[in-house]
């Protein structure tokens, strides 16, 4: 049977499935959800203090957050859409269908997080935490959408991030309430499980034969200034991301934690970037990526004790697993599991995602009440004690509850556990989705559709323009990283 491609699938059931789906989702969301009570009306308003007054000094203002959520919010859709404009005939789908994509799945998301948090007999309730949780969840689908990037349909892409959500959703709920492990910045939850989600995707997809040279997979000097104001924004913003959700001086050690660590492993990747080129010059493939490594990195330990020096350490070294990731690494994933990362999600988000969970275990493991002193158990809850008589003076001051008494040992395991439980659910759950994929249903790309907007978009051409004599122009330019041809 002749393989479908996008071409001589139908655009109107694509635009279709688009409309379907849109309409069920909002059904869904008249169905389960409603305002929370931060959002609901009452006689006095939830952020407003005695008198009327802006109650700005406290921390229990719904309102506190919308700042970081907002800092999150450009992330997303500029910081994720830019980032991905590096091919040189894909600028238009990279930021178009990373806003088209984004937008429905944020929409699942808050749906997907209000059904998580849901209580029998009453609706789901919606609250700008939820809203920022959503924003958080969507960067998983986008990470894997790197993977993938040129490759397929948008109808494809927005299925996958939907069945990826449900089974992030189910995932994030095992971590942190069965397991209660702790992960500030989501890089164990987010960024390992996205990166390795997609790159399971891509495997079922994958390509069969010796891997070809395409003549629109690269970038172009100016796709290459467009991804920098990605890079830019991400490495800007990467503090909210990981702080966001928590309070209070974890809040301030998370912020100053990740902009240590992202800071430093700029630097190491510049160097590394030189040192392992061989013309001894930076390459715009590590500075857009393996710059932002170290944020990715210090997330599950954001808010933890681990001091400025082990920050930069993190940093450091998540900025040099990426480069060189992306140097030797890639090409041999590429030739050998032929498994072709388009963006290099694995040395981005895969590799720093797994360090950020092994660091995370480890200071778990040193962390003591003489240093955090009774906000250990805030930051580890299941390190709480169980019993009364221990209990009751933290709960009085501190407001505790009581956790599952584990020892440092115990709960570093569990974030080891909690890791390991990722990784296989998505490799499992992203070749699961893979092969449902491949069905006609969504269409598919054909190989010499790939990395080019004119699949999506109308396109008004230059007149004279010869794209193939541009392409070969354009693919002389040496880059040993990717794409896949140059292996």
């Amino acid at each position: 049977m002749a393989k479908v491609t996008f071409s001589q699938c139908s655009e109107n059931r694509q635009v279709m499935l688009l409309v379907i789906t849109q309409v069920v989702v909002i059904a869904l969301m008249a169905t389960l959800t409603t305002y929370g009570p931060e959002a609901s009306p009452t006689p006095s308003r939830n952020h407003l203090g005695a008198g009327g007054k802006s109650d700005v000094k406290s921390s229990r203002n719904p309102m506190r957050i919308y700042s970081m959520y907002q800092d999150v919010h450009v992330m997303i859709w500029i910081g994720f859409g830019f980032l991905m404009t590096f091919l040189r005939r894909y600028g238009q789908s990279a930021v178009g269908l990373t806003f088209l994509t984004g937008a429905i799945l944020v929409q699942v998301a808050i749906l997907c997080d209000g059904v998580a948090n849901w209580r029998k007999s009453e609706k789901a309730p919606l609250s700008l935490q939820g809203l920022l949780s959503a924003d958080v969840a969507v960067a998983a689908p986008l990470i894997s959408m790197g993977a993938l990037l040129g490759k397929t349909t948008y109808m494809q892409l927005i299925f996958m991030g939907i069945l990826e959500l449900i089974v992030y959703t189910v995932n994030k709920h095992i971590g942190e309430h069965h397991l209660m492990a702790v992960d500030a910045g989501d890089s164990m939850y987010v960024h390992a499980f996205g990166a390795y989600f997609g790159l399971a995707v891509s495997f079922v997809f994958g390509v069969r034969d010796k891997p070809k040279e395409h003549p629109l997979e690269g970038p172009s000097y100016q796709s290459d200034i467009f991804a920098m104001i990605g890079t830019v924004f991400l490495w800007l913003f990467w503090p909210s991301f990981n702080s966001a959700s928590l309070e209070g001086d974890d809040q301030q050690r998370a912020i100053i934690n990740t902009l240590l660590s992202i800071a430093a492993s700029c630097v190491i990747a510049f160097a590394v970037s030189v040192l392992v080129s061989k013309e001894s010059k930076f390459n715009m493939v590590h500075v857009q990526n393996s710059t932002l490594a170290g944020g990715v990195a210090i997330g599950t330990a954001a808010g933890m004790m681990c001091e400025p020096i082990g920050a930069l350490v993190v940093g450091c070294a998540a900025g040099a697993l990426s480069v060189l990731g992306y140097k030797y690494l890639t090409p041999i994933i590429q030739k050998r599991l032929r498994i072709h990362d388009t963006c290099g999600v694995h040395n981005l988000h895969g590799m720093p995602g797994v360090l950020a969970g092994l660091f995370g275990a480890l200071m778990a493991a040193i962390a003591t009440e003489t240093t955090y002193d009774y906000s250990l158990y805030e930051i580890f809850p299941a390190r709480a004690p169980n019993s009364e008589v221990k209990l009751a003076e933290m709960r009085d001051n501190y407001g505790i509850s009581a956790g599952l008494n584990r020892t440092a040992g115990q709960q570093a395991a569990y974030q080891l556990l909690a890791l390991l439980v990722t990784l296989g659910l998505a490799v499992v759950s992203g070749l699961i989705t893979g092969l449902i994929l491949r069905a006609s249903l969504w269409g598919s790309i054909a190989e010499e559709q790939k990395f080019d907007d004119s699949v999506h978009w109308e396109l008004e051409e230059e007149a004279g323009h010869d794209l193939s004599s541009k392409s070969k122009e354009g693919s002389s330019r040496v880059i040993d990283q990717l794409p896949m041809a140059h292996i």
